[in-house]
């Protein structure tokens, strides 16, 4: 399979390379170097400096390379706006999309396949600070500022930087199945499904924005402890501050409230349950620190916009 790449002035030198290793592993534990053939193309030829300042090597043009492509990733940039204007890139993805099995982006590259027209009334997704300005620009693509990635039709999107790799293993995993993708993954020292499941955020990744060091013990206390008292009063003890100071002092540092990290981090840790496991609903509910399934369920669905068995039947691994 020729899995194309491509590449620009400004690039996100990570967006081509990680999804690069990804499939060039693949095809290593396959045996079979020609199981993927990975190649980067650029809208010029030569050199090209990257956003991180390190250079990149192209030896082919989108308007010179005559070769077949199985699968077409277009890379992302803190400059992408400049590339996406480029009306001749445009015909050229547009031409490329009715030959290619599949064809997608790597953070935000999105805007460039938005501005094609490919994503209009398609799901998507991008960088979650990106994500807005996707939705502003290109109303016609239904915008999820949320997922990891998103498969809808032969169209794939992919969130910032790191999760055109979580993309590819996908990718791997589709076309040659589960063993090999988890294979891929631990050779690369990757989650298969990295904590948090399918979503851009995670209790573990909030945990870390916040700046004094009373708040981030008392998130981490939270991830830890689901079935604990989680309530302000009790959070604000341990924290030895009033509810009110705790209160105020978590949101600045948290940008949530107290309720909606502890939400967040039961909701966390169902969706990992229920991604890795068969556990009842109850259970569920029980292990994660709610009282009962109809308060579980309605946090769920606040949370995620799909109730917990919907959510089991789209990824669970099982």
């Amino acid at each position: 399979m020729r899995i194309t790449l491509l590449a620009f002035p400004r690039v996100q030198l990570l967006d081509v390379i990680g999804p690069a290793d990804v499939f060039a592993e693949a095809a290593k534990q396959l045996g079979n170097p020609r199981a993927y053939r990975v190649e980067v193309i650029g809208t010029v030829k030569g050199m090209i400096k990257g956003s991180n300042g390190l250079k990149l090597a192209i030896d082919e043009t989108f308007e010179t390379y005559k070769g077949k492509i199985d699968t077409l990733l277009v890379a992302g940039s803190p400059h992408i706006d400049e590339i996406a204007r480029d009306p001749a890139l445009q015909d050229w993805l547009r031409r490329q999309a009715k030959s290619v099995r599949r064809i997608g982006s790597v953070c935000s590259g999105a805007f460039l396949l938005a501005a094609t027209g490919l994503l209009d009334g398609r799901r998507v997704t991008t960088h979650w600070n990106s994500s807005a300005k996707l939705a502003k620009e290109h109303p016609q693509a239904q915008v999820d500022p949320d997922s990891i990635f998103i498969k809808d039709g032969n169209i794939y999107t992919s969130a910032g930087v790191t999760a055109g790799m979580d993309l590819a293993l996908a990718l791997v995993e589709e076309d040659y199945g589960r063993e090999l993708a988890l294979s891929v993954a631990r050779e690369m020292v990757m989650f298969f499904k990295r904590p948090g499941g399918q979503s851009q955020f995670s209790a573990q990744l909030a945990a870390q924005t916040a700046e004094r060091s009373v708040i981030r013990d008392v998130q981490d206390y939270v991830v830890t402890h689901l079935k604990a008292d989680l309530s302000v009063p009790s959070l604000a003890a341990r924290a030895g501050m009033s509810e009110r100071n705790f209160a105020r002092t978590f949101k600045a540092e948290a940008g949530s409230t107290p309720a909606e990290f502890v939400e967040l981090a039961r909701i966390d840790a169902a969706r990992r349950l229920i991604e890795d496991s068969d556990v009842s609903l109850k259970r569920l509910a029980d292990t994660v620190g709610y009282a009962n399934t109809d308060g579980f369920r309605r946090a769920f669905m606040r949370r995620l916009g799909v109730g917990p068995s919907d959510y089991r039947k789209r990824f669970s691994s099982g």
